[in-house]
């Protein structure tokens, strides 16, 4: 079983871990320890490490997750009731295609029994195993990237530079839509930028989303699998200068989106890498981890529904029929991306697109929503 490869908590933190206050994180979550292995029925969320960073793009570069462990098992749940636990880390393999396949496996395994693996990791090219973990499940897939550049670098780059190149061309090809999440210009080339552009992909410059985070929350709404770089948070704010970053998300910015993550019915893994080991941004990712499991316990689970009576559906007449659903429950609003039954559709009914209220009176005002005309595109292609 792939679990087999997985090192427990080191005896050192469990002790450590043993002292902090019964309220604590420490006292709500099962370990997998050199004495037992959790057992995963009835659990909803898994974390695991990943020590693995030769796909970085600085050398020497270490990752100790013991420290974020450490802070995020000190802080108080909130009113939580699901399962949480912790699996320990996958250990770097032999070759980086070691660490992928086994980082593959246990995604797949996990997100096939309902358990979302929120992944702790070094360099952020294992976002591309975790996509690979969705081979199985015979579905396409929306990745959500929030990073200061695209990562489709080729020549010369690291696997942590290229690894969005390798989703889009490596078969089997199920991804359906790639968003990045505060991209900051001066660090894509033009070419990349058209790239993202002509495959129909969705980007959001650092200015634009800090000026308003809110409109992120359809993104996230939209995703299987998110991934954070914590480089896109500014140095000021994350502790870490080893990779100095003079601009980037505040760190209340990277857990509003690490919360609207978790409250989205639809993203079923969670990562974040490129952790300097720094105490600074420990204490931040243990909070990005705190805010995503936050959002898990405020799920709605409207999407995807068995039924629309608790929808009211709105019909926009343009050239092309626009047909929109609000929910009572939470007042959040979807397009419908109609399945064309004499066209080649990736999407093999029809679905919904995550969207706003602003995008409804748009449409009214005879505007056609860009991200669903980016869906349309994808789907016919």
């Amino acid at each position: 079983m792939v679990f087999d490869f997985l090192r427990p908590i080191d005896v050192d933190l469990m002790i450590d871990l043993q002292n902090q206050s019964e309220a604590c994180l420490a006292k709500k979550v099962v370990f997998h320890t050199e004495e037992a292995f959790p057992k995963l029925e009835e659990v909803k969320l898994a974390i695991i490490g990943v020590l693995e960073v030769r796909g970085a793009e600085q050398d020497n570069v270490t990752v100790d997750l013991d420290s974020v462990r450490k802070e995020f098992y000190k802080l108080f749940p909130g009113n939580w009731n699901a399962s949480i636990v912790d699996l320990g880390d996958i250990v770097a393999g032999e070759s980086i295609e070691d660490t992928y396949f086994v980082l593959k496996e246990a995604v797949a395994q996990l997100v096939k029994q309902n358990i979302i693996p929120i992944v702790i990791g070094g360099s952020q090219d294992l976002t591309y195993a975790m996509y690979r973990g969705y081979d199985k499940l015979e579905q396409m897939v929306n990745v959500v990237s929030v990073d200061y550049k695209f990562d489709f670098a080729r020549e010369h780059s690291s696997l942590a530079d290229s690894y969005l190149m390798k989703m889009i061309v490596d078969e089997p090809n199920n991804l359906f839509n790639y968003s990045n999440i505060g991209y900051q210009t001066y660090f894509n080339a033009q070419e990349e930028i058209d790239l993202v552009e002509k495959l129909y992909f969705d980007a959001y410059r650092l200015g634009e989303v800090a000026s308003n985070p809110t409109i992120t929350e359809p993104v996230f709404r939209d995703a299987d699998l998110v991934s954070i770089d914590m480089r896109s948070v500014m140095s000021a704010n994350s502790g870490n200068f080893i990779t100095f970053m003079p601009n980037g998300f505040s760190g209340k910015e990277i857990c509003t989106f690490s919360r609207y993550a978790g409250i989205s019915d639809k993203v079923t893994s969670f990562g974040i890498f490129n952790h300097n080991n720094s105490q600074a941004e420990a204490v931040l990712i243990a909070q990005v981890i705190w805010y995503f499991i936050e959002g898990f316990h405020y799920r709605s689970n409207e999407y995807p529904f068995g039924t629309k009576s608790n929808f009211i559906k709105y019909i926009v007449a343009q050239e092309e029929e626009l047909i929109f659903y609000k929910s009572d429950k939470t007042e959040r609003w979807w397009i419908e991306i109609p399945f064309l039954s004499n066209s080649h559709n990736k999407l093999k009914k029809a679905t919904l697109l995550p969207c706003t209220y602003e995008d409804y009176l748009e449409a009214c005002a005879g505007v056609v929503p860009e991200r669903w005309w980016k869906a349309q595109r994808k789907n016919l292609l």
